[in-house]
This record gives structure tokens, C-alpha cells and sequence, in this order.
């Protein structure tokens, strides 16, 4: 992969924005004897929102705070569950955005989607990839979010820094991605979903180029 990520790239290898993808999540196959048989899934949306730096790209991250019922103290993207309000995915990750980081509307630009990613607790999660405005300056919901941090994009789409964690759950072998810690960020560790999205960002620029 080059470095810095080239955006027409970027932008080529995402899905439309006025065609959400409809399809179960791409790991949906992995997690088929962990969810309850017959169930629907939660409809949810996520923001991998990318910002111009000197550098090149980053991707803004947050930290869960430790009070919340689900995911507390984990590295997330900013979202939630979309609701009936909501005209479609994109405007759900956005008002996540909002109420989360204090992102306003204006300082974002959607590109379009990821593949849905299924989740262990139950969710269709749709990845809205955006650029965001550099001047934007985060205001994290304290009951939320404890901390909004940045990782360079090409550090992520390195697949040396992505490692595949062999596990034993729930009776038979699996695995979970994590990435290898970030030297600007040590304390954070990036896995599990927010990893599972990156990765398949990855797979799609790789598909493109």
C-alpha cells in the first residue's frame, strides 16, 4: 500500500452513499453460534471519520468511559444504534458524531460505506467513512467518551501492525484482530469491532487499487 493513502483511492474503494449496503455483516459466518437463533439484529452506525494532518490521513478514535453497560473503557468509533428519526445510516452516524464529540454537521463530508460488520452484542454495525474538517476541535460527552485520540491511517492499513489473536470461546477456536499498540497512543489498545472495521477498510482499498 502507498503512503499516504492516496483519497481518490479512498473514496473509490467505499460503497455509495445513497446505496446502503443490505447485506448481514461480512463476519456474520464467525459469529452464527454466539447470537440467539432466529434474532434480528440491532441496526447500527459508526463514524470512521478521517482527518488531513501533515502527515498524511489519521482516524479519529474514541475511549468508552468505564461507567457504560456496554464496551465500557474500549476503543470505539463514534455511534450507535440508528433510530426511527433517522433518515438512513449516514444520518445516524452523524448525530452520534454530534452527541458523542461534538462534531458539527458542517466540519464533516461522508464518502460512503464499509461492509455492515455483525457484532457479539447483537449488531449490524454500517461503517460511514467521512473526512473531517482539521480545524474541528473534539468536546467529548463525559458520559460517554473519556478520551478522542488520533492513529495515523497508514499505521492502520499496515498489515504488519494488525495481528490475528487465536482464542478458545464457547467451545471451538476463534480469533479476534488487534493491533499491535501505536507509539504515540501506548495505552490504547484498538481490537475486537473497531479493529474487525479497520481491516475490512483494508481489504477494500487493497480490492481497489
Amino acid at each position: 500500500m502507498k503512503s499516504p493513502i492516496d483519497e481518490t483511492l479512498l473514496q473509490r474503494a467505499l460503497r455509495p452513499l445513497g446505496e446502503p449496503p443490505m447485506a448481514p455483516g461480512w463476519n456474520a459466518d464467525e459469529l452464527h453460534d454466539l447470537l440467539p437463533s432466529g434474532a434480528a439484529s440491532v441496526e447500527a452506525a459508526v463514524l470512521v471519520g478521517l482527518v488531513q494532518r501533515d502527515g498524511g490521513l489519521s482516524v479519529v478514535l474514541t475511549r468508552r468511559t468505564d461507567a457504560l453497560r456496554q464496551h465500557a473503557g474500549q476503543v470505539s468509533f463514534p455511534g450507535g444504534r440508528i433510530e426511527p428519526d433517522d433518515a438512513d445510516p449516514v444520518a445516524a452516524a452523524l448525530r452520534e458524531a454530534h452527541e458523542e464529540i461534538g462534531l458539527p454537521r458542517k466540519q464533516v463530508a461522508p464518502w460512503g460505506y464499509l461492509d455492515p460488520l455483525s457484532t457479539i452484542t447483537g449488531y449490524r454495525v454500517l461503517p460511514v467513512v467521512a473526512s473531517i474538517d482539521p480545524a474541528f476541535v473534539a468536546v467529548p460527552d463525559p458520559d460517554e467518551v473519556a478520551e478522542v485520540f488520533e492513529v495515523p491511517l497508514d499505521y492502520l492499513m499496515t498489515p504488519a501492525n494488525l495481528a490475528r489473536i487465536d482464542i478458545e470461546y464457547r467451545g471451538r477456536p476463534r480469533h479476534v484482530l488487534e493491533y499491535r499498540r501505536y507509539e504515540q497512543v501506548p495505552e490504547q489498545r484498538i481490537w475486537g469491532a473497531t479493529a474487525s472495521i479497520l481491516f475490512n477498510l483494508r481489504q477494500r482499498l487493497e480490492n481497489a487499487s
